[in-house]
């Protein structure tokens, strides 16, 4: 039996974390057109016949030198360190730059395995997916390319099969049944978090977080209710986050229900989402321990 460790490397928006929701048929991560939502070293973990994969989905890898984005470029090299082996995730509609170039020196010299997915494929040129097979060439000559459309499912059986024939022997480190290891509270507040951002990120900056105060249990009615608040850096930031009438809150809240819902198999779901706003967050050591732990 096989079981393996995958670390997910890429550029911000290059489709890391629909890659992972995607092959363990779970949210697990954040997906939305925003780029760097991921905050958090991510794990899902996929199981069938030949072994186990733990996947580890990393915040995108941007060169930038604000505080919050020099902890994200920590987050993500940190991962690699004690990884079995590396999917490098490109975007295959976008041309090769500066961040790519910095990935690949950090991917080199971890001297693991390293899988490249060629990105969104069905959307990609074919004259953009040769510039980004003859970069990878030229500069990652021993890695496996392989295409892939993560939104769309395409592809991602060559991928498994790839990375299970890389992957040493060994036990199962999790149940057969698991898709992730984090706790409850965090999936369903990276949800909702997803979710906000997604509608309302042209008026509000994505430095958004989500806290779970409740999750009850109610085993004579055979429901779970959860309360949770989005919360945001001032009092004038909550209307855009409620919307007119609530229509904004309202919408999260359904689409949110929707990807809730499938934690709690046979559960009736009760959803109460509120917004509030937290004055602590002009302090930005408070925003980063938010935000990244």
């Amino acid at each position: 039996m096989k079981c393996g460790t995958v670390a997910i490397i890429g550029r911000p928006s290059s489709g890391k974390s629909t890659m992972v929701n995607t092959i363990v048929e779970m949210p697990v991560s954040i997906t939305a057109r925003t780029p760097q939502t991921t905050r958090n070293a991510i794990r899902g973990i996929y199981t069938d016949q030949r072994g186990q994969l733990i996947f580890t989905d990393t915040p995108g890898y941007h060169l930038n030198d604000q505080t919050l984005n020099l902890r994200l470029q920590t987050i993500a090299v940190e991962s690699l360190k004690e990884t079995d082996m590396i999917l490098y995730m490109v975007d295959a509609t976008r041309a090769p730059g500066k961040e790519e170039l910095a990935i690949v020196e950090i991917v080199k010299k971890t001297r693991r395995p390293i899988v490249v997915c060629l990105n969104k494929c069905d959307l990609a040129r074919k004259d953009k997916i040769e510039e980004s097979r003859y970069f990878i060439a030229e500069n990652i000559p021993d890695a496996t390319v392989l295409e892939a459309s993560a939104k769309k499912d395409d592809g991602i059986d060559e991928i498994l099969i790839k990375l299970f024939s890389l992957a040493p022997e060994g036990e199962m480190l999790y149940p057969a049944d698991s898709y992730t290891d984090q706790p409850v509270e965090f999936r369903i507040s990276e949800i909702i978090r997803g979710k906000t951002i997604a509608l309302v990120s042209q008026e509000l900056p994505h430095a958004i977080y989500v806290e779970v105060s409740d999750l009850e249990q109610r085993p004579e009615d055979n429901e779970i209710w959860i309360r949770a608040f989005i919360i945001v850096e001032r009092e004038s930031q909550k209307g855009i986050i409620v919307g007119k009438g609530g229509a904004n809150i309202k919408k999260i809240r359904v689409s949110s229900f929707k990807e809730i819902k499938p934690i709690f198999p046979d559960k009736k779901l009760q959803l109460d989402l509120r917004v509030k706003a937290q004055p602590k967050w002009r302090k930005n050591s408070f925003v980063l321990d938010k935000l990244l732990n």
